[in-house]
């Protein structure tokens, strides 16, 4: 059983790392990579004006379509490289929530099903959860 305070990695001069620091590291980076590739699909095979349009079709305002855009993209990279982790994992939650209420809870659980169920966003949104409660850890711009 590893001790999740205990050092278990030595980086010379830089001093060690404990498993919970590279836990962080890896949600942060796994995250923040998410994100940045919801922000493409919106932005290059979507287009910000189809992405409006199905935002619309839910009946949210076609303009919270760029503004999930930017959020996506500028939190991805702020995950990425560890600025203010907590506090941008806690202002992207309201984004997985909003995918999970509005466009994949009439889908059912399983996002196999069409459209895709609440499983996924759901989980992702976990994750942003334990984002904010973990920090930034290890190779972060910000504590």
């Amino acid at each position: 059983m590893i001790d999740l305070s205990s050092n278990i990695l030595s980086f010379a001069g830089a001093g060690s790392v404990t498993a919970i620091a590279l836990a962080a590291l890896l949600l942060r980076v796994s995250l923040g990579g998410l994100f940045l590739a919801h922000a493409y699909l919106k932005y290059f095979i979507f287009t910000p004006k189809g992405a409006a349009g199905f935002f619309a079709s839910l009946g949210v305002p076609g303009w919270f379509a760029y503004l999930t855009i930017a959020a996506e993209t500028l939190g991805g990279i702020a995950l990425i490289v560890g600025f203010q982790t907590s506090l941008v994992a806690l202002l992207l939650i309201p984004t997985l929530l909003g995918a999970t209420i509005l466009a994949h809870a009439k889908n059912g659980f399983w996002f196999t099903n069409e459209n895709g169920g609440w499983e996924y966003p759901a989980f992702w949104t976990i994750a942003l959860f334990v984002q904010v409660l973990l920090g930034s850890g290890a190779l972060a711009l910000t504590a």
